[in-house]
């Protein structure tokens, strides 16, 4: 059990499938892979760099954009893919990480390197609004065509209330690291996109 890699290349391509179902225009496998890339280049700073892994895998694993459950039910899949693959404490944690992305808000954990693991999770799933401005363009049309189904005036009130949330946090990011490299530009591109959605 403790030489097997949590996430084998068999699973990987279980949930690579799911990733590349039609419809997922933004929540697809390039997000898996960049968010991937992120953990990779701070591996440094993660204390379990294996179980973030995991987390990233699997936090988007169920996406119905007409569900209001996604991420509950993404971490019951991972309990269930994962079990018998680590213990319990660390299964729960990946669960948490991923039940997290519903609201973007640290999990309470009771030591530091999970909250520290987990800030840096959250932070990697939100880094793309800190990207240059026409790659955060093109997420956001990503993300209009994940929701084509809502008539537009609804789609501007409830996509500006997220981005009003967002924006009206003292951090958009958790860690000093992302806020630093994407905490200024998101802002930005956040604030442009309001814009455009309130007067267009």
């Amino acid at each position: 059990m403790e030489n097997e890699p949590l996430i084998d290349d068999a699973l990987k391509s279980e949930l690579s499938a799911l990733y590349r179902a039609p419809g997922r225009h933004y929540h697809n496998l390039a997000h898996i892979e960049a968010m991937l890339a992120l953990a990779g280049e701070y591996r440094g700073s993660l204390g379990d760099l294996e179980a973030v892994e995991a987390a990233i895998w699997f936090h988007d694993a169920i996406y119905d954009s007409k569900a209001k459950d996604n991420e509950a039910q993404s971490a019951h899949l991972a309990e269930k893919k994962l079990a018998g693959r680590t213990d319990r404490s660390r299964l729960n944690r990946i669960s948490a990480m991923i039940v997290a992305t519903a609201t973007h808000q640290v999990p309470p954990f009771d030591d530091a390197t999970s909250i520290r693991d987990a800030s840096l999770f959250l932070d990697m799933d939100l880094s793309i609004l800190g990207a240059a401005p026409d790659v955060f363009d093109a997420y956001e049309r990503a993300v209009r065509r994940e929701y084509a189904w809502v008539e537009e005036p609804m789609w501007r009130a409830g996509r500006s209330a997220v981005l009003k949330n967002f924006l009206a946090r003292p951090h958009i990011f958790h860690t000093e690291e992302f806020r630093q490299r994407f905490e200024r530009q998101a802002r930005e591109n956040m604030a442009r996109s309001l814009a455009a959605l309130t007067t267009g």
